[in-house]
Order: structure tokens, then sequence, then C-alpha cells
């Protein structure tokens, strides 16, 4: 366990968009960030934990209790890079709590990495799901040849211990599953990030070991998107195709590679409000969350705008659940560390207007 110093000293490194974003198309060419004496910072909520680095939390409610499923950062020594080598995580510690404002519990670890047979490094975003009295633990991690894979551990607890299946989810790949269930009970997973996350290195369905680091540099081809699969009823196994979601822009074309303040990078989450499938997603290198409405989970889904602003940081990974008629939001910042890779968990109020547009939330207070 990584225990935070009470005498830590964040600095603060907040993303300024700008339209020349628009143009970055290399890890190099990273979004402009500026050193601010924190004192003078109101951040809108407060981390959820402390005694530990926390990011990417997936929630969910489980028998009428709140489950939390980040990622547990580290400080593994490693010099910060593009590939991402310095999100070197080792396992899942998951958390609850009662209630929204209520008290967070550490449940423990629910999943080492060294308890996952066919894994090398690094263990990154997950999500979770229940089925039938079975609690499913979704996690990409890289396999024993640096590939990201998806693979998928059980308890009969929300809390774990989890137990690994022996190899990933057979035509899985890259990062960040998300798994949705309708209403119908017809489960879906929504997977994949570019850079790092390796997704632009499947653009042939096959994957290319020297391919492209970032998102191909094709300015005006479709941008690279996220992947939906079906799951199959034992919520282990694809169900058909892996297919591209496709999201539109308002007169029905594709974004575009170069719409960095738009396309997706990475960190999809699926929820369904009023009939509507809301698709969002993290734009990455412009730090912005944005979504996109469709009339079916696999889309297509046209784009509707920005709901939250960058936070300190680099990238928002997210989550949105309905707790008690209400919508809430959880996702992280560098609050305590100031460091890109040494995360906190938070939550704040999600707003749908009546027109079916989300609320614009600013993580600082001004």
């Amino acid at each position: 366990m990584n225990q935070l110093s009470t005498k830590a000293k964040p600095f603060l490194m907040l993303p300024i968009v700008l339209c020349s974003l628009l143009a970055c198309h290399s890890p190099e060419q990273k979004a402009s960030t500026a050193a601010t004496d924190t004192t003078k910072v109101k951040f809108l909520t407060e981390p959820l934990i402390s005694n530990i680095y926390t990011a990417d939390p997936s929630a969910h409610v489980f028998n009428g209790k709140i489950y939390i499923y980040p990622s547990h950062d580290i400080d593994a020594g490693i010099k910060e890079n593009d590939n991402g080598d310095h999100f070197a995580m080792k396992d899942y510690h998951i958390l609850s709590m009662d209630s929204i404002g209520g008290k967070v519990t550490d449940e423990g670890v629910g999943l080492d990495i060294k308890d996952i047979p066919w894994a090398g490094r690094q263990l990154w975003a997950p999500d979770a799901a229940y089925k039938d009295g079975t609690y499913y633990l979704y996690f990409p991690v890289k396999d024993k040849q640096d590939v990201f894979k998806i693979g998928v551990a059980t308890s009969k607890q929300p809390q774990g211990p989890f137990k690994a299946m022996p190899e990933p989810i057979a035509g899985s790949f890259s990062i960040d599953p998300a798994v949705f269930t309708d209403t119908d009970g017809t489960s879906y997973m929504y997977f994949g990030g570019i850079w790092g996350g390796q997704l632009q290195r499947w653009a042939t369905g096959k994957y290319e070991s020297n391919g492209s680091k970032t998102d191909l540099q094709q300015d005006d081809k479709p941008a690279i998107s996220c992947r939906v699969a079906k799951l199959k009823a034992n919520m282990t196994e694809f169900d058909g195709a892996v297919k591209d979601v496709v999201i539109l822009d308002s007169v029905g074309k594709p974004l575009l590679g170069k719409d960095h303040n738009r396309r997706f990078f990475e960190g999809s989450w699926m929820h369904k409000y009023n009939g509507k499938y809301y698709f969002t997603y993290s734009t990455g290198d412009t730090h912005l969350l944005c979504y996109a409405v469709g009339d079916s989970p696999v889309g297509p889904f046209t784009y509707k705008g920005v709901f939250m602003k960058p936070v300190q940081g680099w990238t928002t990974h997210h989550s949105i659940i309905e707790v008690k008629g209400k919508w809430y939001i959880f996702y992280h910042d560098t609050q305590i560390s100031g460091k890109t890779h040494l995360r906190n968990v938070k939550v704040t109020t999600l707003e749908h207007e009546a027109d079916g547009s989300i609320k614009l939330i600013d993580p600082f207070i001004k």
C-alpha cells in the first residue's frame, strides 16, 4: 500500500484547452499546463479516500450499497512517458460507501496482478458487473508479450476477493472496459484507448507491434473510435463481432481524426436516461469529458457536447450512476499529490436538463 504524506505539497497542472489543440497529433505535442499556487484554488469536491492513491473510478450500486472499482496508483519510480509506463499499477482496492457523502471504506485488495496467470504488467482501469449471484470484475492488463488484453475475474461478493480466469477474453484488446446492462438484461462491453492504450495498433484487426504510437495522424478520416461487443449470458465471452462505436456530428458525419476537442480518446461509459443511450468519454490530450446520444446501445451516437471541464491532471476517467433518483459522476484529479500518475477519486452531482442535455460541470469553484 502506498501511503500518502500529510506534508505533500501538490502543484497544480491546469490544462489550457486552446483551438490550436486541434492540430495536436503526437504525444510530444502536449496540452499546455501551468504551475499555480494551490492555496488559491478551490476544488468543487474533496477526495473520497486519502490512505491510497486511486483513479478511474467505476461505480455501481449493488444490494443498495455503492461500490467503487478504481485503479490503484503507485509511485513505481518510473519516468513519465507517453506510453504510460509510469502507470505501473499492480492491484485493485475496492471501495464502498452506504450513501453519497457517507463514510468510504477501503475493502482491501480485490485482485492482485500476481494472481492473474496470463498477466505481464500494468493493471489499468477496471469495471464490474453482476448477474445471477456472481460479481464480475473486468480488467485490462498487458500480457507477457506487452499487449493489452481484457480479462475477467469472478466473486460471490461485490468487494471480492476475485479469482481471475486463466485466459483473457477472446477477441479483446486495448484498455478501459466498461460494461453496461440494458433494461432487457443484455450486457455490452465498451473498451479501447489510443496512445498508450494501443487501440490505434489494432487498425487492421490484428495487433501491429510497429504501428502508430498515437492516433495515426489521419486528420481527414474518421477518428479512431471506441469498440463495443455484446456479452454472452455467461458474462465472460463476446457474443458476436467487435464493432466500432460510431460518433457522428450534428449533420450525420463521423467525427474526424483532427477533431481533438470532440473525438474519442479513452475512458468510455454508458448510461441510459429517458430511453436514450448516453455514450460518455474523455478526449484525452484536450482534457474534456464529452457525450453523444443514441437510440441503441451500440450506436450510432450523435455528439452533443462537453459536460465536464478539465480537472487538475491530464485526463478524466469517469463513471455515472443513479442513486435514489439522483445522478452522480465519479471522477479523479490530482488534488492530493499534484502528480499526473498519483490521483484521487471524487464524486459530484450530475444533472440532466429538461431537453436531455447534461449540465456542464466545472471541477473548480471560481
